[in-house]
């Protein structure tokens, strides 16, 4: 099983990201799950939301205290939340940010696999709006192969309708712009 913490602030889409992840891993014949973890925050408060995906049933319903995957949607929770807490020494570290993976391993004392990429830079780029759920998906894929590239082009276009070229061009230039270290 593989358990992914999405670290961002209200209104960015953490909770539709990992929602988005599990539809899209459910639709390649895995099992799922997608939950928030907040309680009164409001737009701009710091959120968690989690995604468990394997190839079995998954019956645990805990929060993920211990991620093979962490996502940092919005770089200024950085320095407010220990997102690198819990991280396996084998796990990746995904960080929406306009610096390099070397400079967010210094920051948060850290010597898992880190991506990075400028997200807020992409979704204003092309959605123009600094959302960058869609985006860090992108980067997820490209980190972890978890699935296949192309496995969030559908619940992309079933939950952005209109919009949803959109959202896929924001994935894919963020897979394509995302930088790895090992």
């Amino acid at each position: 099983m593989i358990e992914i913490r999405f670290h961002g602030r209200g209104g960015q889409g953490a909770v539709t990201s990992a929602e988005l992840l599990a539809a899209a891993a459910i639709e390649q014949g895995k099992y799922a799950q997608a939950f928030p973890s907040f309680g009164p925050e409001r737009r701009g408060a710091p959120v968690v939301a989690f995604c468990r995906i394997s190839d079995e049933p998954i019956r645990l319903r805990a929060n993920i205290y211990e991620p093979d995957v962490v996502i940092v949607l919005d770089p200024s929770v950085l320095t407010i939340a220990h997102v690198e807490q819990g991280l396996k020494p084998d796990g990746t570290l995904i960080c929406n940010t306009k610096y390099d993976g070397k400079h967010i391993r210094d920051i948060l004392k850290v010597k898992q696999k880190t991506a990075t990429v400028d997200a807020t830079h992409i979704a204003m780029e092309i959605l123009k709006l600094p959302i960058t759920n869609t985006t860090m998906l992108g980067a997820l894929i490209r980190a972890t192969g978890l699935l296949d590239k192309d496995a969030l082009k559908e619940p992309l276009k079933r939950r952005f309708g209109k919009i949803a070229e959109k959202n896929i061009r924001a994935y894919e230039t963020a897979y394509e712009k995302t930088t790895i270290l090992e």
